[in-house]
């Protein structure tokens, strides 16, 4: 038993190091750099949220507020993380909060898998929490996702919280379960 610890301690770190989860102290040009790959990435997240999901456009546009955050998910044996950046978008203010996501768990599997997620906030409530308070997420739901030219008006859509909604995504489109488990939300400090 002590030895299996030992091996998922050490697994832990390894995945901790190259996702770049303990980063260093970052330049001027470095900064402006990520926040520009935060913002295309962004940019391209909710286009291809407006393909999938047209309806998401006014959602959004009607919102307090989103999030988008573009994840890669590691699963090694027993060991699962997902680590992966965003930003938040105040409507009302046209700011843009940038941002860190992590998870850990425990899985059976081998393999990486990249994917985004897209929140969006009724209102200033739920939006401030998610920015200020380090939101940290432990909802899952299944979502009916739209295949083709099929579904409802809202598919793909989940509620995970009053308030708070959610859309995942892969290169395939929008995902059949909308998992947010475990997952930690902070601010970026080098970024802001």
């Amino acid at each position: 038993m002590r030895e299996r610890l030992k091996l998922l301690t050490a697994l832990l770190a390894v995945v901790l190091m190259f996702s770049g989860f303990f980063g260093g102290d970052k330049s001027k040009e470095e900064i402006k750099k990520a926040r520009q790959e935060i913002q295309k990435m962004s940019r391209e997240t909710l286009q291809l949220l407006y393909k999938h999901a047209p309806e998401a456009r006014s959602r959004i546009k009607h919102a307090y507020g989103y999030a988008t955050f573009s994840n890669v998910g590691i699963n090694v044996f027993l060991l699962s993380t997902e680590n992966g950046s965003g930003l938040a978008h105040n409507n009302k203010t046209g700011k843009d909060i940038y941002m860190k996501m992590f998870s850990g768990g425990v899985g059976l599997g081998l393999g990486v898998k990249d994917f985004r997620i897209v929140f969006i906030f009724d209102n200033k409530k739920v939006f401030d929490e998610f920015i200020n308070s380090g939101w940290e997420a432990n909802a899952q739901a299944d979502a009916a996702a739209k295949a083709e030219e099929k579904g409802g008006a809202a598919s793909g859509a989940v509620t995970v919280a009053p308030g708070v909604h959610i859309y995942k995504l892969t290169k395939n489109g929008l995902a059949l379960q909308a998992t947010i488990q475990g997952t930690k939300y902070w601010k970026d400090d080098e970024l802001n």
